[in-house]
């Protein structure tokens, strides 16, 4: 009790000393003004990822608590660490120098450590959350979605403190706006996920080298991609930009799409061919098979209970739809008498029970 309130503690401190540095570089009307335009493309980032996340919901304080991580935790790190490399850069290559330094060096290290710091530590300390691609997707994805408003809401501030809000066609908070909140709102997200995989490829395999090496390269890959669109803002003009931007962060998103959806029909399918084994272990009745195949048919059960039963039988039916889904994975390539597999199977046993007992209320 004692290690999570003082990391609450400390997160809160983040975030005060974060948005008291916003204050101070912008002043409060500009910062509310970045704040407003960075709420607009939260919304959307963070709603993907849930929306990813539906075979396995992860629970929604570790979520809440990464996007948290991100906005506050990770911001306030690469602030301080960000800072001092540009004035070192500006000492050893004069007035200018430490802003290249900061944005394409030091920015695409430490911001892409600081933000995969949080996905590694629930992959340390909190392993049975974490059981494969999409989980190391949405933590990442969240992590970097919590980032990426802090960060807009101070581009979005400063650029309001100097622009105004201009037009579409001139600098000011619209064309800034359109180029961060419309045209690349998952940037960042798109590079941590390059993280997320690499953790999430070590948490599913049995070769030690591969636990290492994974993680190690996909925060080399997400730093490669963070440096290129860095330098390709910071160093190159226009064309360069558009370049980085339709010949690499494009098909790298692209990519990134293609991979979340094998992994989630992956998802379908390691559930599906656990539910026989289910059936004959009288954990799951064989009329339930198809309705728990299916994450529509899934939805359709969770709304006709809800609107028969009430909003609570409609939770109790979510949570043995989870607790199904944790025991098949758990049950992919594992023994099924291990001590973690029966005390997930006797979750099922009471979710249904609890399930079948709230939807029969009226």
């Amino acid at each position: 009790m004692l290690v999570p309130m003082a990391g609450l503690i400390v997160l809160s401190l983040c975030g005060i000393g974060v948005f008291a540095y916003l204050t101070a570089r912008v002043g409060l009307v500009a910062e509310l003004v970045g704040m407003g335009g960075a709420l607009l493309p939260v919304g959307p980032v963070v709603a993907v990822f849930l929306w990813i996340d539906r075979w396995e919901p992860e629970p929604a304080k570790l979520l809440w608590l990464a996007f948290a991580w991100g906005a506050c935790g990770a911001t306030l790190t690469a602030l301080l660490i960000n800072n001092t490399a540009e004035v070192v850069g500006d000492l050893l290559l004069g007035k200018g120098g430490g802003d290249t330094i900061s944005a394409v060096v030091s920015a695409p290290l430490i911001e892409e450590a600081a933000k995969a710091a949080f996905v590694l530590g629930i992959y340390l300390w909190k392993r049975q959350e974490f059981n494969g691609l999409i989980d190391g997707i949405v933590y990442a994805g969240m992590c970097a979605a919590g980032f990426a408003f802090t960060e807009n809401i101070y581009y979005f501030g400063r650029i309001f403190l100097e622009h105004g809000f201009g037009t579409a066609d001139s600098a000011g908070v619209v064309a800034a706006f359109i180029l961060r909140g419309v045209m690349s709102p998952f940037t960042h997200p798109l590079f941590t996920i390059m993280t997320g995989i690499g953790i999430g490829i070590a948490a599913t395999t049995t070769r030690k080298g591969l636990r290492i090496a994974a993680p190690l390269l996909g925060y080399l890959l997400a730093v490669a991609l963070h440096a290129a669109w860095n330098g390709a803002a910071t160093l190159g003009n226009a064309t360069t930009f558009l370049n980085v931007y339709f010949l690499v962060m494009v098909p790298v998103f692209l990519g990134a799409a293609v991979l979340v959806n094998w992994a989630r029909k992956r998802e379908q399918k390691v559930v599906a061919n656990a539910l026989p084994a289910l059936v004959d272990e009288g954990l799951v009745p064989a009329s339930e098979v198809d309705l728990l195949a299916s994450l529509k048919r899934r939805q359709e059960w969770r709304r006709k209970v809800r609107r028969k039963s009430g909003p609570a039988a409609g939770k109790a039916v979510a949570d043995y739809q989870v607790a199904v889904t944790e025991l098949a994975f758990h049950r992919n390539g594992r023994a099924a008498d291990d001590q973690a597999g029966q005390l997930l199977a006797q979750a099922v046993r009471v979710s249904r029970a609890t399930a079948v007992s709230a939807a029969g209320r009226r």
